[in-house]
């Protein structure tokens, strides 16, 4: 696996999710994006980093031990990093809430993936968090729901994410892309974006899609 020569930081500011999708398709990696509801919770509209996982399950007995995993996930992450649960879209509490993107955030993630539910959501937008959640809920995780097992790959709405997958979150939806193809896929999406520029400068022109389309390739 060769990772990109271009930056997270370069990478969120030049792209978008549709645009690596469509690079994934010319793979042949066309599910690529979770088949799930996900939404930023915290309204900030990108979100980019590389998978930090976490495998969560739900519990119905008194913990003996509890948020020691969890802990030391967040604790754990590094810069760049998005903390990813998988809880399996659980609802049964919110895992995630103001403390642990405080944390999270100090030891340099970027932001959050929740397969399952988020509170605390007002205090994280103060913060400047970026939370992508497919639920919310009130309710604290202790005796409720832990976390399993770290830094294993996961499966979060059909798609596979192994730890230090690069991940894409925009308005239009999560993309994984697989380590293995990261490196073109970057770099086809980087070509893509160039060549859309030039199509939609041209129809904004006055030029016909299909015209554009014919000479350029890109729709």
């Amino acid at each position: 696996m060769t990772k990109t020569k271009y930056s997270l930081e370069e990478i969120r500011d030049s792209l978008f999710s549709a645009v690596l999708s469509d690079a994934l398709d010319s793979l042949g990696f066309r599910q690529q994006s979770p088949d799930l509801d996900f939404r930023s919770y915290t309204g900030i509209g990108k979100m980019v980093g590389r998978a930090k996982t976490t495998l969560w399950a739900d519990m119905f007995h008194e913990d003996p031990d509890p948020y020691v995993l969890e802990l030391k996930a967040v604790d754990e992450c590094q810069p760049g990093d998005i903390l990813v649960a998988a809880a399996g879209g659980s609802t049964r509490s919110g895992i995630w809430g103001e403390l642990l993107s405080t944390a999270a955030r100090n030891s340099g993630c970027v932001g959050a993936l929740i397969h399952g539910a988020t509170r605390d959501i007002a205090q994280i937008r103060e913060m400047g968090f970026p939370v992508y959640a497919t639920a919310s809920s009130v309710y604290d995780s202790l005796h409720r729901q832990r976390v399993i097992d770290l830094d294993v790959r996961v499966e979060v709405g059909g798609v596979s994410i192994a730890p230090g997958t690069l991940l894409f979150c925009d308005e239009d939806g999560i993309v994984a892309i697989p380590q293995e193809v990261e490196e073109e896929a970057v770099a086809r999406a980087m070509t893509k974006v160039g060549a859309e520029n030039i199509t939609r400068d041209a129809i904004k022109n006055g030029m016909k899609a299909s015209a554009a389309y014919a000479k350029f390739g890109i729709l």
